[in-house]
């Protein structure tokens, strides 16, 4: 992909931060989207929540990728957060969308951000992109969040919708939370640990949203999650054996549920996720299996 203008929102997220990272080594030019007053001459104001964006900050752009959104396990979920959460995503696809549809040459793709919540509890059952949403907050929450790209599939703008795991990182995310208490010794499973996590390295993350960016002809729905999702219990013991630490602790589900409230249901259910498109499309892993991922985080 030769060098080009590349927009991102949530630019100072982890995948974001890490993305960013990515294309600048490459010789593209970022834009980063902020919410304050611009300090420098790559940033472009924008206000998700008021659907304003710089739309000249945009021109030039050949893709807009929109990685924004409220932390979704940051707080317990009231009413309120929720709604907050719903907000920073619907609204702020929209007004990306909408804004690159306006352009006199609008970019060529939009890679809006989206998540595996998209189908809800799975149990053992495993789906792929091809599988309906399933019931409750965040399946509703992702419908919306992919349906606010409308302006920019109608105006004929390549959409793409990233459905991301669990990213497996030590700087952020679930991750982040989980290596200082593994890395202690407090480490254990939760609930039963019987409930599958598909996960996803940072590095495959960050590679196959390139992927995605750089492939012509790739639409629609794709899971971001290594081939082979693996259940809490796994994740528990690789833990473990990478960082040569007990995990004999487990946090009962009634704790959980008292702690996280509603929260809770997400990180007790299941989902056994499959990335079949992004496999047949010729994407490779480089972590695929668990303990890579965790060895790749620590690196």
């Amino acid at each position: 992909m030769e060098p080009t203008r590349i927009a991102v929102a949530g630019a100072s997220g982890l995948i974001g931060t890490a993305l960013v990272r990515s294309l600048t080594a490459d010789g593209h030019e970022v834009v980063r989207l902020v919410r304050r007053a611009p300090r420098a001459q790559d940033e472009v104001r924008w206000d998700p929540e008021r659907q304003y964006v710089d739309a000249a900050g945009l021109a030039g752009c050949t893709a807009v990728v929109n990685l924004a959104g409220a932390g979704v396990g940051d707080h317990r979920w009231t009413d309120a957060y929720k709604r907050t959460i719903r907000d920073s995503r619907v609204l702020g696809t929209a007004t990306l969308a909408e804004a690159a549809a306006a352009l006199d040459e609008p970019p060529r793709v939009l890679l809006n951000g989206s998540a595996i919540g998209f189908y809800g509890e799975t149990g053992d059952r495993a789906v792929d992109e091809s599988a309906p949403p399933g019931d409750g907050f965040l399946p509703s929450l992702c419908v919306q969040w992919e349906e606010a790209a409308a302006p920019a599939r109608e105006a004929g703008v390549r959409t793409v919708f990233a459905r991301t795991g669990l990213v497996v990182a030590s700087g952020g995310g679930a991750w982040g939370r989980l290596f200082p208490l593994f890395k202690a010794g407090l480490g254990g499973r939760l609930g039963d640990g019987r409930q599958y996590w598909s996960f996803i390295a940072l590095h495959d993350e960050v590679a196959a949203l390139r992927h995605l960016l750089e492939t012509e002809g790739l639409s629609g729905p794709f899971n971001l999650t290594a081939p082979e999702p693996v259940t809490n219990r796994e994740v528990t013991a690789a833990m473990g054996r990478v960082l040569r630490r007990p995990t004999v602790f487990a946090v009962p589900a009634p704790v959980l549920r008292t702690v996280l409230g509603e929260f809770s249901g997400d990180v007790l259910g299941s989902q056994r996720v499959l990335p079949s498109r992004l496999l047949e499309s010729g994407f490779d892993f480089a972590f695929p299996k668990i303990e890579q991922a965790i060895r790749a985080a620590l690196d």
